[in-house]
């Protein structure tokens, strides 16, 4: 009865307020995810690391990238829905196969890429990131990224397109991507730490040469 009613007051808010919907809930999955990816961190640090402390910065980060993202995934997801309807033929419950295929690939050959940028870019700079850092970030991340998200999206797409109802896919998509926010959360945070370290190198050299 609690989860009907949770899915009653959702489709209402979808309904009259979608952006702001999607927004709330893709920021509050994303930052779950972070958390998840944290605590992960904290508890199986190794015994010569330094112990690691619950960085909320970078969580709300995380909450601020879903909220600016889920919006522009929804109007993705209509997109796809005008341009390659399912069932093409009125009065018939076929699913076109065809359609479905069209579907996952132009997310995956045009939104996944875009979305990958967005977020290397958009954490970079709320990370307040040199343009070099940021570029170094792309070079050292975005290949092996895109290469993972083409491992595990395609059949997670197939399943949202053909079984979700078209308010629900975002927040799908969002929950099956609680394992690739933690994913990226990770992959993200070892390079801010190398970074980190190079760039604390580069001040130690500086204060040598000055002394």
């Amino acid at each position: 009865m609690a989860a009907l009613t949770l899915v009653r007051a959702y489709q209402y808010s979808f309904d009259t307020r979608p952006n702001s919907t999607l927004a709330l809930m893709g920021g509050s999955l994303n930052a779950l995810g972070d958390a998840i990816a944290q605590l992960v961190q904290i508890t199986t640090h190794k015994d010569y690391e330094s112990p690691r402390k619950y960085d909320f910065q970078r969580t709300a980060r995380f909450f601020a990238f879903g909220m600016g993202i889920s919006p522009i995934m929804g109007r993705w997801n209509r997109f796809l829905e005008r341009r390659f309807p399912l069932r093409s033929l009125h009065g018939t419950s076929k699913v076109s196969l065809t359609a479905l295929s069209k579907r996952v690939a132009c997310d995956q050959l045009i939104m996944a890429p875009i979305g990958l940028v967005l977020f290397l870019g958009s954490m970079g700079i709320m990370e307040r990131r040199s343009p070099r850092q940021i570029r170094e970030r792309f070079t050292d991340l975005y290949k092996t990224a895109i290469i993972a998200n083409w491992k595990i999206w395609p059949l997670a797409q197939m399943i949202n397109f053909r079984y979700m109802p078209l308010p629900y896919r975002v927040p799908f998509s969002q929950t099956c991507g609680m394992v690739w926010t933690l994913y990226l959360s990770l992959l993200s945070s070892a390079e801010d730490t190398r970074q980190d370290r190079e760039l604390a190198m580069q001040e130690k050299v500086h204060e040598a040469l000055k002394s």
